[in-house]
């Protein structure tokens, strides 16, 4: 006999709660995605970006930043909130120890998104002043601050993701590469 793969819930179990397979596919691919994307995009600017603004002259830092920000802002704030909606819709649709999973990833998510609400963001408007006025003398410190942020904000997506994989990983129903006419 071959086993049989349900999603009926089993009361304590990690099963997803019933929906419709297309549904749970759709989430967990926009969470997967949307994830996977702001883990990628806050990484490549953690690992390339800002090691090339440590070693450019600080005006040209200081422009390239704020042009950065400007273009990043929306995409990234969308990126952050799709990231959020996918991780508590699968946390929404299945139980145990995924849901807290899940949830756990909506969590990083959303240190990710405070991180940058309160920390870059405001550092992000000091620094469009300084490209086109002066630089203060506390203008080190700052940076540092704004690039301790960007590392808190990376890690959290990053953990995020990986829990997002894990949660999908672990829902989906093993595979043997048999089928009933095998058994």
């Amino acid at each position: 006999m071959s086993e049989v793969h349900t999603t009926s819930p089993t009361p304590g179990t990690d099963r997803p709660i019933p929906a419709a397979g297309r549904l749970l596919r759709t989430v967990r691919g926009l969470a997967l995605l949307s994830s996977g994307l702001l883990a990628g995009a806050l990484g490549y600017g953690a690992v390339n970006v800002v090691q090339t603004f440590k070693v450019v002259p600080l005006d040209v830092r200081l422009t390239f930043h704020s042009a950065l920000m400007r273009m990043n802002g929306p995409v990234v704030q969308t990126t952050m909130g799709l990231a959020l909606v996918g991780s508590v819709a699968l946390a929404v649709l299945h139980r145990g120890r995924l849901r807290l999973l899940a949830a756990s990833a909506g969590a990083l998510v959303l240190t990710s998104f405070l991180v940058t609400r309160f920390g870059n963001v405001p550092i992000n408007a000091r620094i469009k002043v300084w490209a086109v006025s002066s630089v203060p003398p506390e203008h080190a410190e700052l940076l540092r601050r704004w690039e301790m942020f960007n590392l808190v904000r990376t890690v959290a997506a990053l953990a995020a993701f990986v829990l997002v994989v894990l949660v999908v990983d672990l829902a989906a129903p093993a595979r043997t590469g048999r089928t009933s006419a095998d058994a």
